[in-house]
């Protein structure tokens, strides 16, 4: 059976100007191709006319870059969301705290979710985990997602690939199954 006919819809997460600021985030952002890749996903599903949920950060902290008064809060150009297409405003790290995203996925009768957007370590993590938990059949983009460098907390850096890697090897198979976009596209 193909992913199409599974019911799914596609939740872009936080695919937002900000995250073109690597510095501001903690430097070296691994995978800078994201949002492009992001972009192909929202064209092929536009394409087969499936369900899109566009998801955005809006910053409580005026300073942030995902405050709504800045820049960094609009889309990525890559990703830009069409009139007849849902937008979802959070203000935590979960597309399903504070918003109406569930009611809308089972008002459709979605079962079936694929996640992309940013960062692999926190919205897109925490999405995917609770996506796992409500019982969607979960699929997560590894190439259609991104993170940058931590510092850890004896003063250790982290590189963004360990970052991203271990994100994504701690939802494997547990909370979604992980693959990239040739695959998504293959299965489509």
């Amino acid at each position: 059976m193909k992913l199409r006919e599974k019911k799914p819809a596609l939740v872009l997460v936080d695919v937002q100007k900000a995250f073109l600021d690597e510095e501001y985030w903690g430097g070296n952002r691994n995978n800078k191709n994201a949002e492009s890749i992001c972009g192909a996903i929202l064209n092929k599903w536009r394409a087969l006319n499936l369900p899109i949920f566009h998801v955005r950060h809006s910053s409580t902290n005026i300073n942030s870059k995902l405050h709504k008064s800045n820049k960094g809060f609009e889309f990525n150009e890559y990703v830009q969301p069409l009139e007849n297409e849902t937008i979802i405003t959070k203000d935590v790290n979960s597309a399903f705290i504070g918003t109406d995203l569930k009611e809308q996925l089972d008002k459709l009768t979605v079962d079936t979710l694929v996640i992309v957007g940013i960062t692999t370590n926190h919205c897109v993590f925490t999405t995917t985990r609770m996506a796992g938990n409500f019982g969607y059949d979960t699929h997560l983009i590894s190439d259609a997602t991104a993170t940058f460098d931590r510092i850890g907390i004896n003063g250790e850096k982290y590189d963004s690939e360990t970052i991203h890697l271990t994100t994504l090897a701690n939802l494997n198979e547990e909370f979604a199954t992980i693959y990239d976009s040739e695959k998504l596209m293959m299965l489509l």
